[in-house]
């Protein structure tokens, strides 16, 4: 089957190079990501879980069946000194050297989780890790199955209401996240044979941070991401060129649960992901055995 057409008046296919499953904290399985991807037209998307590559080889099987590409990726939580910061691997070719390192990550989130709960036992809210477990299914435990699991026992309206009076920073029940570097985390990537691309920096993708980030190793910045106001595309659009990587974009798309955000909806071309490809086969990249 042939990949969709661009939307209409679109001026030619679009990608998203950014989006989420139930293999962490999605609410759409694998398959229907890409199904909702296909209802959208889009050409391409990248399968960008936090901290797991599970759910690639079921979108890849509906990717060849419905006629969209899908691009490995991976999203990776990292720290820059004391600040959190997000990493999207793409174009990743050897899933086993990197699973080796996310089985460790994945470790860390459930020993996050399971503190939470313990925290959120001793303010007096009744809930169980195994309840929390059920939430996130087989996907990578995180605190949106702790806030599901609250409003399915009763304990919050929605999740904005579990976040803002336990789960978020500075409440009762936040448990900072143990982390790996963003130099090991670029590295991660580079040994399964992808790029390092920064998520969503926003009004922080400064020239400086930038510059500091490319003698790490890294490779593209996500320039179209919903949380960006033009002023931060026109700026991060000028590092890539500055700094010679690559642009990508996505819309972070968890499912229904977004609310605004609808897969799809930054229209990020699909020259962008040629010049990625371009990039991938330029640095020639041998994954790791």
């Amino acid at each position: 089957m042939t990949a969709p057409a661009g939307p209409a008046g679109g001026g030619g296919a679009f990608v998203d190079l950014h989006m989420h499953s139930t293999a962490s904290d999605g609410s759409r399985a694998p398959a229907d990501v890409v199904r909702a991807a296909r209802k959208a037209a889009l050409a391409a998307i990248a399968l960008t879980d936090h901290d797991s590559v599970a759910g690639l080889a079921e979108a890849q099987a509906a990717g060849a069946e419905l006629g969209v590409r899908i691009v490995n990726g991976v999203e990776l939580s990292a720290v820059e000194g004391e600040t959190e910061t997000h990493l999207l691997g793409l174009h990743l070719r050897d899933m086993a050297v990197l699973e080796r390192g996310l089985a460790e990550l994945r470790e860390m989130r459930t020993r996050r989780a399971r503190t939470i709960v313990d925290r959120l036992n001793g303010l007096g809210v009744t809930l169980a890790f195994e309840d929390v477990l059920a939430q996130a299914g087989t996907g990578v435990v995180g605190r949106p199955h702790v806030a599901r699991a609250m409003i399915a026992e009763g304990w919050a309206a929605d999740a904005r209401d579990a976040f803002d009076r336990y789960l978020g920073a500075g409440r009762p029940a936040f448990v900072a996240k143990e982390q790996l570097s963003m130099r090991d985390a670029i590295a991660m990537i580079h040994a399964a044979g992808g790029l390092a691309v920064l998520a969503h920096p926003g009004s922080g993708g400064t020239r400086e941070r930038i510059e500091g980030l490319c003698a790490l190793g890294l490779d593209g910045i996500e320039v179209k991401h919903p949380s960006h106001s033009s002023s931060d595309t026109t700026r991060l659009r000028g590092l890539c060129e500055q700094f010679a990587l690559v642009m990508s974009g996505g819309s972070d798309w968890h499912g229904a649960a977004d609310g605004p955000r609808t897969i799809g909806m930054m229209q990020v071309p699909a020259e962008w992901l040629a010049r990625q490809d371009a990039q991938v086969a330029a640095l020639g990249r041998v994954p790791a055995a």
